[in-house]
Parts: structure tokens; C-alpha cells; sequence
């Protein structure tokens, strides 16, 4: 009787530990999905959503990054041409930054793995310290972190066009409503998401784990919508 009675624990035990595995799996499977299903776009620096799928109208006028010249990690011009109908993933670094700048490197290069493989996807991290990131300081970091200069450009150039795309154009910075000069330093953890059209879809934590895997699910969201 004893043998039988272990035989049903055991199976009953192997029944629990296969339902707590497929919970799981399924569970973290929905962490991966997108949260909704067409991405809403963003306009201002309050990242208030937009629904305009469909409207063409309403996209017609609406936010876009603006034009812009800067150089890469390869001594090559860049501009808004080298991101033309491609999804791309930004932010704002420099190179000898003790602080936030290494943990955002490497969630980059998360990203950088996801869609290494990917053409309709690249990466772009822009250098607030510009005067003291040159193509060649550039050209270091890139080798010593493991970048793919054809998938991630490390971007230098002129102070104030970058700063101007940080404040203007992707509105990395959270200080609502307060003046910013070109004096005052910029630096913020944030990533953006810029569809095929120069439209913002979304900002995450670069920081955060968890906010990267979402980051991931939402381009895989943009692909399917393109």
C-alpha cells in the first residue's frame, strides 16, 4: 500500500512542478509581448500618447526628428538619410562617464544582440560631451565595448545641434517647463523609439531590464506594423 501511496505523491509532485514550469514560461512570454497592439506616438516633452493609425492627415503634421549632420565612431557623416526607413533606438552618453553611462551601454548592447542580424533596425547613442569625443575617442570605446559600427552609431559633432536634437527633437530630458541653455550639461538614462518615419513610438528606462524587453517586444511591434 506504502509503494502505491508514493507512486501517487509522485505523480501528483511531477503534475505540480510541470504546471508551475508552463506558468512559467507563460508567464514570462507575456512579459515579452507588446503592450498594445499599434504603438501610440508622442509629440511633446509631456510623452502624452497619439492614436493615429490610419490618419494620414493627422501624421502629416505631426512631430518628426528634424534634419541633422553628425559624425560617426568611423569618421563617416551621418544624418537623418542613414536612419531613412529604418527603426531606430537613441540616447545620450559620453564616453568617460563614471555614473549611468556604462549600465546604458550595456543594455544598448542588448539591443545591439536582439537585431544584430536585423536591417530595419539600428542604433544610434549621441556623445553630450562632443569637444572631448573625437572620431578616434569614439573609435576606442566602440572597440573596447564590442559595438558593431554597422549597426550602432556612436554620434559627435557640433555641441549645440546635439544638445537641440536632445531637448527639441527627442525630449530625453523630464524637466517640464524650465529653461535649458547649451551651458547646461544634458544626461538622462532615457531611450527613444523612432519608427521608419522619424515619428517617437516610445521612451524607456535605459536603466532597466525590464523596460529593455519591452523596448524589444515594441520594435518587433513596429516591424509588424510597417
Amino acid at each position: 500500500m506504502n509503494w502505491k501511496m508514493n507512486i501517487s505523491r509522485l505523480k501528483i509532485n511531477s503534475l505540480i512542478l510541470f504546471s508551475s514550469l508552463m506558468i512559467t514560461a507563460c508567464s514570462s512570454s507575456e512579459k515579452h509581448q507588446s503592450r498594445v497592439e499599434n504603438l501610440p506616438y508622442y509629440g511633446d516633452a509631456s510623452f502624452t500618447p497619439h492614436w493615429l493609425e490610419g490618419d494620414k492627415e493627422g501624421l502629416r503634421h505631426f512631430h518628426q526628428i528634424s534634419p541633422f549632420t553628425l559624425i560617426n565612431q568611423e569618421g563617416d557623416t551621418i544624418s537623418e538619410k542613414t536612419f531613412e526607413d529604418k527603426i531606430y533606438v537613441t540616447d545620450f552618453f559620453f564616453a568617460t562617464c563614471p555614473g549611468i553611462c556604462p549600465k546604458m551601454t550595456a543594455n544598448m548592447s542588448i539591443l545591439q544582440q536582439a537585431f544584430l542580424k536585423d536591417d530595419d533596425v539600428l542604433l544610434l547613442s549621441h556623445s553630450v560631451t562632443p569637444e572631448r569625443d573625437s572620431v578616434s575617442v569614439l573609435k576606442n570605446y566602440a572597440e573596447a565595448k564590442g559595438i558593431n559600427s554597422e549597426k550602432w552609431h556612436l554620434a559627435t559633432g557640433d555641441r549645440q545641434e546635439i544638445y537641440s536634437l536632445g531637448r527639441q527633437e527627442y525630449f530625453v530630458e523630464e524637466d517640464l517647463g524650465l529653461e535649458r541653455s547649451i551651458d547646461d550639461f544634458l544626461h538622462t538614462e532615457n531611450f527613444v523609439l523612432v519608427d521608419k518615419n522619424r515619428h517617437i513610438r516610445g521612451i524607456y528606462n535605459g536603466l532597466n531590464k525590464a523596460s529593455i524587453q519591452q523596448l524589444i517586444a515594441d520594435v518587433k511591434n513596429l516591424k509588424r506594423e510597417s
